[in-house]
């Protein structure tokens, strides 16, 4: 699919692990009206990926406090994500992960999201920020090897916050406090003016 930037986000209802329960109809369509922070991660029981759904787990209450809501998603089964989040953190477990993670099986949302490496049946390390109106506002996609920045995807979701509600957009390495722009020449002459 490629780019989902400005799209409607797919939308699916799968199995997930939610709250240490499987459900059988989980929907991104019923988080409508809040941030999601989507994400793909290859497997179950590698080697990258706990550090990152822990690392997404550390931060939950920053989240929360922005009205977002971290998903996560891999093509492992709901008993595979179950047997991970029952396995210790020191023995590369996620337990203590509270967010939901969807069971893609068949890799049809893999697949709607552009992520799927075909050959492999696995997924990049894809990740979506879906606004209040289930539209995509971000996207980006690592290699395998190469772990997320949950500082970025935050910071991602503050200057989308901070746009919707001030309407000044948000220059390179903008962080919250930090100085915004009108989008227009004169906002742009007076934001260089202002940082030299």
């Amino acid at each position: 699919m490629g780019n989902l930037v400005g799209k409607i986000a797919p939308q699916f209802k799968a199995k997930a692990l939610v709250q240490g329960k499987i459900v059988d109809d989980f929907s991104l369509a019923s988080f409508r009206g809040k941030y999601v922070i989507l994400f793909f991660y290859p497997l179950d029981f590698t080697f990258v990926c706990p550090t990152e759904l822990h690392a997404f787990q550390e931060r939950s209450k920053d989240f929360e406090k922005r009205n977002a809501q971290i998903i996560g998603c891999s093509v492992d089964s709901c008993f595979s994500h179950f047997a991970w989040a029952s396995t210790p953190k020191n023995r590369g477990g996620i337990e203590g992960v509270t967010y939901p993670i969807v069971s893609d099986l068949n890799k049809t949302i893999a697949q709607d999201y552009g992520v799927l490496i075909p050959h492999e049946g696995i997924t990049y390390r894809g990740l979506y920020l879906i606004d209040r109106q289930g539209v995509v506002r971000h996207q980006v996609i690592n290699d395998l090897p190469i772990g997320r920045s949950v500082d970025e995807t935050l910071r991602t979701l503050d200057a989308l916050i901070f746009f919707e509600n001030h309407g000044d957009v948000c220059p390179a390495n903008w962080q919250m406090g930090s100085t915004a722009m009108k989008p227009t020449q004169e906002g742009l002459e007076k934001y260089f003016a202002k940082i030299q």
